[in-house]
């Protein structure tokens, strides 16, 4: 299934569903982040998804990192809530969301690193390395890894150690 997302654009199409999701920054014992490049946009992300009726947010942000990179982690903190209305997400099955997402810090505890179904790569990328990573809508570097703007902010956000998280 395809999937296009749209940031304050007048073009988007109007929402018909809001979804509780969780994602994770997960860093490895060097300090560097995981990202997967996920197969619906292409685009690269950091693990995360809707949380189910049975699910807490924490355990959907262990349930989404272990489906989508087989990595096992513990969530380590909180990076913050992005809420943001600017944000629309279409889906090819007439799906258009507005997404509620919790954003965790994690840490790896077991697993192997795997692609899924839902992703074409994984990459653990250097904190530093990040700073040249392009927003979609303005790729200004051809080798920066193409990411969604909101992505950026929760990666951006993290590396910042901000003394509390981000309510937005």
């Amino acid at each position: 299934m395809a999937r296009t997302e749209y940031y304050d654009d007048p073009h988007a199409p109007a929402p018909n569903s809001m979804v509780v999701a969780a994602s994770a920054v997960v860093t490895d014992d060097r300090g560097r982040i995981l990202l997967q490049r996920r197969r619906d946009n292409g685009l690269w992300a950091l693990p995360g998804g809707g949380m189910d009726l049975t699910d807490s947010l924490p355990g959907t942000a262990v349930r989404e990192v272990k489906e989508e990179t087989g990595l096992d982690v513990e969530i380590t903190g909180l990076v913050g809530t992005y809420t943001d209305p600017k944000h629309i997400i279409e889906y090819s099955d007439g799906e258009v969301r507005r997404q509620f997402n919790v954003c965790f810090t994690a840490r790896i505890i077991g697993g192997t690193l795997t692609v899924s179904d839902e992703s074409t790569e994984l990459r653990f990328v250097e904190p530093a390395d990040l700073g040249g990573l392009a927003d979609v809508s303005d790729p200004a570097d051809p080798d920066a890894l193409p990411m969604h703007h909101t992505q950026r902010l929760r990666i951006q956000h993290f590396l910042e150690h901000r003394p509390t998280p981000y309510l937005g």
